[in-house]
């Protein structure tokens, strides 16, 4: 899944981008209001997270003008104020949720994936099973039977995709957009570098790969039990 995230406090921002690419997120960041709604009009993102006091442009006018554009995309709202007021205004502005700073991660992660399952109802932060390989998107593990297979971030981020997205052609283009950042090379061939690991590490010798190439069109993951 891949995240923007708008906040200009550079010690903050460092932590929160540590943590959400330790979490398997892909994210961008921009440093003010104008670089957000840059990015937000480019960039196709599973989740935004503003900060409400940026320069330039804040928060609160940055969610007004992505919700004017009809962009759809769940939205976080960051801030130290407290006050009712100032809630009001940023879920009024289109904002989906509101968190005041100083916060657990842990809760910030809760409240990121809550927008995940509002946005698709089909996303869930349970384990995903088919047949006996089991993702668990909380602690980011991997199972085939009773043997851990040990992924890096980037591996179960691409693995995590493919499996929500079951049964179903994924091109390089939707890869990319969700699983890596801006500085992604499109003429480079990390995707085929990573499906390949992938294809190492989880796959059995005497069975078809679960992930399957469709020339000329991508990816398609083909589980051959699911449970």
């Amino acid at each position: 899944m891949r995240i923007l995230l708008a906040e200009d406090d550079e010690r903050i921002s460092r932590f929160i981008l540590k943590g959400l690419r330790e979490a398997a997120f892909a994210v961008d960041h921009a440093c003010n209001g104008e670089e957000a709604l840059y990015h937000a009009s480019i960039n196709f993102y599973d989740v935004i997270i503003l900060d409400v006091m940026m320069p330039l442009v804040d928060g609160f006018e940055v969610c007004r003008q992505i919700r004017e554009n009809g962009l759809e995309t769940p939205i976080l709202m960051l801030t130290a104020r407290d006050a009712v007021h100032d809630r009001i205004t940023g879920l009024d502005a289109g904002a989906d949720d509101y968190l005041v700073k100083p916060f657990a991660f842990g809760e910030f992660l809760a409240r990121i994936r809550a927008l995940l399952r509002r946005k698709d109802k089909n996303f869930a932060d349970t384990v995903i099973t088919f047949g006996d390989l089991r993702i668990d998107p909380k602690s980011q593990t991997v199972f085939r039977g009773k043997t851990e297979i040990s992924l890096t971030a980037k591996e179960f981020t691409v693995l995590e995709y493919f499996a929500r997205h079951e049964g179903r052609v994924i091109g390089r283009e939707e890869l990319s957009e969700h699983c890596w950042d801006e500085t992604f090379d499109p003429f480079s061939n990390s995707i085929e570098v990573f499906v390949n690991r992938l294809r190492k590490k989880i796959d059995r010798a005497d069975e078809a790969s679960l992930i399957q190439t469709r020339r000329g069109a991508g990816y398609i993951f083909q589980a051959s039990s699911n449970e």
